[in-house]
């Protein structure tokens, strides 16, 4: 039985949230867990919590054994971008483009 948890308009880039996200797929909740705790990466600590989100929904399901859950697949898609302008030399001024992205966690049972 899945459980999903989403995380939408996380302040960080897809890419980088793909490094974080290559971490911890196909491997047990516990070890994922470890895996994001002791990431150096910004991103480990947003996708620890998301973690924790589908391990609490797969509790409130019922029905779920929480210990045999493992990262089914995680889905990293680019969001919104905030576009802002930084000034430069001559009155110039350049865009910035501050990236999102959404994140959809599926858990499963291992059989």
């Amino acid at each position: 039985m899945e459980v999903k948890a989403k995380l939408r308009y996380a302040r960080i880039t897809a890419r980088k949230m793909r490094l974080v996200a290559g971490l911890c797929k196909g491997l047990p909740v516990e070890k994922a867990s470890y895996q994001l705790r002791f990431s150096p990466k910004r991103g480990a600590k947003v996708m620890s919590g998301l973690l924790d989100s589908a391990v609490s929904n797969a509790k409130e399901k019922g029905g779920i054994d929480v210990d045999n859950l493992y990262v089914k697949n995680i889905l990293v898609d680019t969001g919104p971008m905030l576009k802002r302008f930084i000034p430069r030399s001559q009155g110039r001024a350049t865009p910035v483009l501050k990236r999102m992205c959404h994140v959809t966690m599926i858990l499963d049972e291992a059989r």
